[in-house]
């Protein structure tokens, strides 16, 4: 393709060279870069990819595309600069594949959680209504029924529109994926086509990026202010920044609720352990999911259902018989002692919260709650606190332990959780560094119908420690001592 064609829509200042040189693949890292590959010099968070140029070149760059011109200019090379270097990568991954989002039914789900949860139910709903569909999400990618390991929430442009052109070319007729703040700001989702968009909720998370939270939801709601005319925009309204988010929004707009009003409206009859009875819009079903966080999840992709087309009642028969993503409120109970044991990615402050006010509810009687949560590394100090608080308001017991550390020290995290502590929850909490002996500690104390939450990691498959990954898997763990009790 020649490079004029692949700069399509992006914002130009100057051209050094001519852009009807053949391009025959883009990277945005330099020691990926083959003969004949346009590279672009994305600035970001951890390195300037501007101080790589001349790496491109040497590994055989065509084209070279940056803000900011570089010292040298090599006259075998095209150079292209652009306003923005993050969104131009958007642009041209869409050209470069063929604009793949346009050949699909696109759904983003934005919302600080349960972005999972309901890009996981509309693969699995829109796979058992018999299309073939594609899932980009924090756990795994899909194409049909093909697993794409994730390493992102949202992979980059490049990466991103070569998987949306694989899921075109192989048939899939919807792709439901999760879009996060990250994503949005640093341009990942430039220039794809929505055919609709979903909103869960916002709450406290990823303040070491965006610096403050005005600028976290500015950057929620411009993926709204982006959709197009035709597409579709759904919002909780039980969120007091779910009208917000779709004020200034072109596409149509429709509310989930179970508070007030909606579009989709759903009312809770029962939640237990045994899932979630509801009336959605006046039919009453039952659902295999529990908690009130899943059944907003459940309208929302309900929801989602029928504004792409769907029959009602069929979206709900299908919708009944699933289960969630991988990691969020899994449970498991002990043979012998009856011990529950729930696994769940809660790793906000609200989603905690959301997760507890479950259990509690699940309750027959006095059965202790014991929980076990730790903080991540390098990430959003300032929610170390409140998660400390909610955990111990709402458990009787708590280990703080370590998540996933990375470069930090697991024992500063810890003490970050316990600052602040009010004196009457000093009492409730030990801490444990190790999380496997943290979570056997927890198994451990707990009596018959007691209920462990482990808290943090959910679906993930290993720990970072000063930079290594090793395997760990908070599910395995507790299987694994379960085994134990029941030898």
């Amino acid at each position: 393709m020649e490079l004029k064609d692949v700069l399509y829509k992006v914002p130009i200042r100057a051209v050094a060279g001519a852009t009807s040189v053949i391009i025959s693949d883009l990277q945005l890292d330099s020691r990926k870069v083959k003969p004949g590959a346009a590279f672009i010099a994305v600035k970001g968070a951890a390195a300037d990819g501007h101080l790589f140029i001349e790496k491109a070149i040497e590994n055989g760059a065509s084209a070279v595309v940056c803000e900011e011109w570089p010292e040298h200019l090599n006259d075998a090379v095209v150079y292209v600069q652009v306003e923005n270097s993050a969104a131009a990568a958007g642009y041209m991954a869409c050209n470069f594949y063929g604009r793949p989002s346009e050949k699909v039914k696109l759904v983003g789900v934005t919302g600080t959680n349960g972005k999972t949860t309901i890009a996981t139910l509309l693969y699995k709903l829109f796979t058992r209504l018999g299309y073939k569909t594609g899932l980009l999400s924090t756990v795994e990618n899909r194409i049909g029924e093909e697993v794409v390991p994730a390493t992102h929430t949202t992979p980059d442009a490049v990466s991103l529109n070569y998987l949306l052109k694989r899921m075109a070319e192989e048939g899939c007729a919807y792709v439901f994926m999760e879009t996060s703040s990250h994503a949005i700001h640093q341009h990942r989702v430039t220039g794809l086509t929505y055919a609709g968009g979903l909103f869960s909720n916002i709450t406290h998370d990823h303040l070491d990026y965006h610096k403050t939270f005005d600028e976290y939801i500015r950057v929620k709601k411009a993926f709204f202010d982006s959709l197009p005319a035709g597409a579709f925009a759904i919002s909780n309204t039980d969120d007091k920044r779910g009208m917000v988010m779709l004020q200034n929004t072109n596409a149509k707009k429709y509310y989930y609720s179970l508070k007030t009003l909606a579009d989709f409206k759903g009312k809770i009859l029962d939640n237990s352990l045994n899932g979630l009875q509801m009336t959605v819009n006046d039919i009453e079903v039952h659902f295999r999911l529990i908690g009130e966080f899943n059944a907003y999840n459940l309208l929302a992709v309900y929801g989602a259902a029928v504004c792409l087309g769907e029959d009602k009642q069929e979206v709900l028969t299908a919708l009944s018989e699933l289960t969630g993503a991988e990691g969020r409120f899994d449970y498991l109970v002990s043979v012998n002692e009856r011990v529950i044991a729930i696994v769940d990615y809660a790793h906000t402050p609200d989603a905690l919260l959301n997760v507890l006010a479950t259990i509690k509810k699940l309750r027959k009687g006095f059965e202790q709650i014991i929980t076990v949560v730790g903080c991540g590394g390098d990430r959003d100090k300032t929610k170390r606190p409140l998660m400390s608080a909610a955990a111990c308001e709402h458990s009787d017991r708590v280990i703080f332990t370590s998540d996933n550390p990375r470069s930090e020290s697991p024992e500063q995290i810890i003490r970050d959780m316990e600052e602040g502590l009010a004196p009457a929850y000093r009492r409730k909490y030990i801490s444990i560094t190790d999380r496997r002996e943290a979570i056997k500690t927890a198994l451990s104390l707990a009596q018959k119908e007691d209920i462990v939450l482990v808290a943090g990691k959910g679906h993930e498959k290993y720990q970072e420690i000063k930079g290594v990954r090793s395997h760990f898997d908070d599910k395995e763990e507790v299987v694994e001592f379960f085994k134990l009790l029941n030898k």
